[in-house]
């Protein structure tokens, strides 16, 4: 079945198509209203999504007609949630989220992943104006979900979070901002404040041309379960620690 040029019509003008010298293209989709309940917090973000492109799908048009057969139920594609007139104001909060399927969807206590998700997007809604980029090929820091379910079992053998990554042959952390940053570029041009407690982050970001000046820590959601892992995400990892974080659950 083909899509109309009715349904086209409607389409393409929520459409960009981000394309760099040497790099894959993206299709940027939106903005879609979405209004959001997570316990206290109610806002409305507007969000967006993308896709990196095969080659020869290089037109809105071609985007369009491939979707039917694309296949992107077994794929990820990442996200963006923006609130505020994020391409105008002076002064917005950004949160490159990586995804945790276990944290985001579950709750797992076993990480800081939910908590700081909707932490994050309550900073940004008292704060008037960010985004949040949600990050659907960092699960594990790299490693993706299957391959994290082997580390969490290291894990419960007393493996640490980046010796679990180690012995299962990965790198500790294999995340890319890269296309994240071409989409931010296109929704914004003035400098942003990151809300990260991962000073090398920062660091990275900054490398892939990133105009960000500071950074927001966010610690919280310490319980039992995940205390060793924050642990180790400081001595290891280098994330800074705010020492009146307290205990739940």
């Amino acid at each position: 079945m083909k899509i109309t040029k009715e349904t086209k019509e409607l389409l393409i003008d929520k459409m960009q198509m981000i394309q760099t010298p040497g790099k894959a293209d993206l299709c940027l989709v939106g903005p879609v209203r979405l209004p959001i309940q997570q316990q206290d917090l109610e806002v409305t973000f507007q969000w967006y999504t993308w896709h990196s492109l095969e080659a020869g799908v290089n037109t809105k048009e071609a985007v369009l007609d491939s979707l039917a057969t694309a296949n992107l139920a077994f794929g990820q594609q990442s996200s963006v949630l923006v609130y505020g007139d994020f391409a105008n104001s002076d002064d917005a909060l950004i949160r490159m989220h990586s995804i945790c399927h276990t944290g985001d969807i579950f709750g797992s206590q076993r990480c800081d992943c939910g908590y700081q998700l909707h932490q994050s997007m309550k900073m940004i809604a008292e704060h008037g104006c960010g985004a949040i980029f949600y990050l659907a090929d960092h699960e594990g820091r790299g490693i993706g979900l299957f391959s994290k379910s082997f580390a969490y079992l290291l894990q419960q053998e007393g493996y640490d979070t980046v010796e679990a990554n180690h012995a299962l042959g990965f790198e500790d952390d294999t995340r890319s901002y890269e296309e994240a940053i071409r989409v931010l570029e296109i929704l914004r041009e003035k400098p942003v404040t990151l809300i990260t407690n991962n000073p090398k982050k920062l660091a990275a970001l900054q490398e892939h041309g990133l105009t960000a000046n500071h950074h927001i820590p966010l610690w919280g959601g310490l319980t039992e379960y995940n205390r060793f892992y924050l642990d180790t995400k400081v001595q290891k990892s280098g994330h800074m620690r705010q020492e009146n974080s307290t205990l739940i659950g």
